[in-house]
C-alpha cells in the first residue's frame, strides 16, 4: 500500500521517461510486486544481489535466499532490462567464489552488471576489518574483466550489453543536473549540490536540506574531470569548452599522463584506456594536480 501511494505521488510528473529504474533486494522479488510494477512506468530493475554465496552474504550481514535464481528468472519474465549488483574483494572470498558468482550471472543472461570492490567504512559491521591483499584484489578485477569480456565496460564499475547502459547514472558521470527527493537524497541544480536531511521529523516539517554547497566554476571543472574520467569514452573536449569557455588542455597539463600511456587524447575525447581502469583513482588525482588555472 505504501508503494502504491508513492507511485501516486510520482505521477504528478508529466514527462516522457526514457528510463525508470526500481531498485530491490532479492528477497523483495515476487509476483505481487512485479505485477504491480508492470502497471507503472518502471522499465528497468536493479537487484541488490551482492553474491550468490552464503558465506559471503553471512560476512556482509545479509540474508541468503536459496531460490535467488528462481526469483531472478521470474523478474526476467517481466523485465528484459535488469541490473544486478555484485560485491567482491571480501575477506572470506577467493577467486573460485567470485568466478562462481560471475558464471551464475552469465547463465541468467543478465544485461547489466555492477561490480563493487568492498570498501571498509566506519560505523559499519566491517569497520575493524583489514582490506584484502592488493594483489588478490587485482586478480579478482582481472577475472571480472575476463569473464565479462563480451560486455561493454562503459564505466569503471559497470558492464552492460550494447544498449543497456544506465541512462540515469550516466547523468551523474556527465556532471549534468538532477533532482533528488526524499530522506538523504542528493540534487545538483543551478550550480548547487544539495543533500537532504536524514531526519524524518525535519523533512516532515519542511526543513528539507542538511547541506547546500555552492559550486564554483573551479569546483565544477574538477567534478567534470573526476566524474567524466570514470567513463570509457571520457570527457568530450567540445562539451568542456562549451561549459567553461576554455580548452581542457588550457586548464590542465596532462601531457605526462599521455606520454606515459595513462591517458588518451584522440582530439575529440580525453579518456583513461580500459587497461588502466584499475588505477583510475591515481590517474584522476594526477590529472587534477596538473591544473594550470
Amino acid at each position: 500500500e505504501e508503494l502504491k501511494y508513492l507511485f501516486e505521488i510520482i505521477n504528478i510528473f508529466n514527462m516522457n521517461i526514457k528510463e525508470f529504474t526500481f531498485e530491490c533486494n532479492i528477497e523483495d522479488i515476487n509476483i505481487e510486486l512485479l505485477e504491480f510494477l508492470k502497471t507503472t512506468k518502471v522499465n528497468r530493475l536493479s537487484i541488490g544481489l551482492e553474491s550468490t554465496n552464503k558465506k559471503n552474504l553471512d560476512y556482509l550481514g545479509r540474508s541468503y535466499y536459496s531460490d535467488y535464481k528462481d526469483r531472478i528468472i521470474l523478474a526476467s519474465k517481466y523485465y528484459d532490462n535488469i541490473n544486478v549488483d555484485l560485491m567482491y574483494a571480501l575477506k572470506c572470498e577467493n577467486l573460485k567464489d567470485l568466478e562462481d558468482d560471475l558464471d551464475i550471472l552469465l547463465s541468467l543472461k543478465i544485461k547489466h552488471i555492477s561490480t563493487y570492490s568492498l570498501i571498509i567504512e566506519e560505523h559499519t559491521k566491517l569497520q575493524n576489518e583489514e582490506p584484502i591483499d592488493q594483489d588478490l584484489d587485482y586478480s579478482m578485477y582481472e577475472l571480472i574483466e575476463k569473464k565479462l569480456s563480451k560486455y561493454n565496460h562503459y564505466e569503471i564499475s559497470n558492464y552492460s550489453l550494447p544498449g543497456y547502459e544506465s541512462k540515469h547514472n550516466t547523468v551523474y558521470w556527465k556532471n549534468l543536473h538532477y533532482y533528488g527527493f526524499g530522506l538523504g537524497a542528493s540534487s545538483y541544480v543551478l550550480d548547487e549540490r544539495i543533500t537532504n536531511t536524514r531526519s524524518f521529523n525535519k523533512y516532515f516539517m519542511g526543513d528539507y536540506f542538511s547541506s547546500i554547497e555552492n559550486v564554483s566554476r573551479e569546483d565544477n571543472m574538477e567534478y567534470e574531470i573526476m566524474l567524466g574520467l570514470r567513463m570509457s569514452n571520457g570527457i568530450n573536449k567540445k562539451k568542456f569548452y562549451n561549459e567553461f569557455g576554455k580548452n581542457i588542455d588550457e586548464c590542465y597539463n596532462y601531457s605526462r599522463l599521455i606520454n606515459d600511456g595513462f591517458i588518451i587524447d584522440d582530439k575529440e575525447n580525453v579518456y583513461i584506456p580500459e587497461s588502466n581502469f584499475y588505477i583510475s583513482n591515481e590517474i584522476i588525482v594526477e590529472f587534477i594536480r596538473g591544473e594550470v588555472v
